[in-house]
């Protein structure tokens, strides 16, 4: 059965050949419609895939603009901003990490911290990541930098000029952006005790609450 309806589905199909090449009008017509269907078809098809086209472009240009390079220590000018101090021997000092590289760059987290000595050897030192004496934690987020903006952090320990038994002597601040390798070093000479400090994750703007 399926073997015969193939040969009679051959048959029509040979037919309706014949009988356009024979110049019939209704097949000329039928012909010129079948033509037009497909121009229709093609051109839509072209225009599919234009548009598909259009829309990965689109697609991977919003992906290059959101995949921006972590800043590297080079990339950065890392100074001091506003200093601040308060009761029972608090103090702390805004760090700001400007992108100067000529490119957009990210940044996201903590910096990480450091003391030497002014020899520029390291000193027992431990940094703590979160809320500080003068400011909420902003937590991690991804800041994107354009080439000259800026991100903070916020330091903050406890001293006295003269020190305590327990308290260690500074000469330089080791800072280590987020995710890079090598740090920048400023002139830092604190007493800090127990050389314990506490740094905010990285913000376009820190509140201080003073």
């Amino acid at each position: 059965m399926t073997e015969r309806r193939n040969t009679t589905d051959q048959n029509a199909t040979t037919h309706t050949t014949a009988t356009a090449t024979a110049g019939n009008g209704t097949g000329r017509r039928s012909s010129r419609a079948a033509l037009a269907v497909t121009a229709v078809t093609a051109a839509t098809a072209v225009a599919g895939l234009g548009l598909a086209g259009t829309a990965t472009a689109q697609t991977s240009g919003t992906s290059a603009a959101q995949a921006s390079p972590t800043c590297s220590a080079s990339a950065l000018k890392v100074t001091f901003g506003k200093k601040l101090a308060g009761g029972m021997n608090h103090h702390g000092v805004i760090i700001t990490f400007r992108n100067l590289s000529g490119e957009t760059c990210a940044l996201r987290g903590y910096p990480g911290l450091g003391l030497e000595n002014s020899a520029h050897h390291t000193l027992k030192s431990s940094t703590h990541w979160g809320p500080t004496w003068y400011a909420a934690d902003p937590g991690k987020k991804t800041l994107t930098l354009k080439d000259g903006e800026s991100a903070e952090a916020l330091v903050s320990w406890t001293g006295v000029n003269t020190g305590t038994s327990d308290a260690v002597h500074a000469s330089y601040l080791q800072i280590t952006p987020p995710a890079a390798t090598t740090h920048k070093t400023l002139a830092f000479p604190e007493w800090v005790d127990n050389g314990d400090l506490d740094v905010t994750a990285l913000a376009k703007h820190i509140d201080v609450g003073e």
